[in-house]
């Protein structure tokens, strides 16, 4: 059954501008490993934090690093979840997170679906 939807788009410029005018936002936004990301990636892994958020019900005392964006080695891109983020799953009763990044035309673009048990 699916639990919750969620999707974001972000116009890459302008996330470009965010983090040039906001330095520590990077680090704010991103682990570690994710903050190394070219710009289409990264702009692509926030709207995919922001979809999960809105799929999640967009409960407040969220870490934006308790969600991390990793790569399988075919390619497809997966959530780690960690801690509130992972507490807010559970409680939702959330077996499977499925998610789908696009960027193009200046365009980051993320979708998530939320799967029960």
């Amino acid at each position: 059954m699916i639990v919750g939807v969620g999707i974001d788009v972000a116009d890459i410029e302008r996330f470009a501008a965010s983090l040039e005018r906001t330095p520590r936002l990077r680090d704010r936004l991103f682990t570690p490993s994710e903050r190394s990301l070219p710009l289409q990636s990264l702009a692509a892994r926030f709207a995919a934090k922001e979809a999960l958020a809105k799929a999640l019900g967009a409960p407040r005392g969220m870490d934006w690093h308790d969600a991390e964006v990793v790569t399988e080695p075919s390619g497809r891109p997966r959530f780690s979840l960690a801690r509130t983020v992972a507490a807010r799953a559970e409680e939702l009763g959330v077996a499977s997170v499925h998610l789908s990044l696009s960027h193009d035309a200046g365009i980051a673009s993320a979708v998530v679906v939320l799967e029960s048990r």
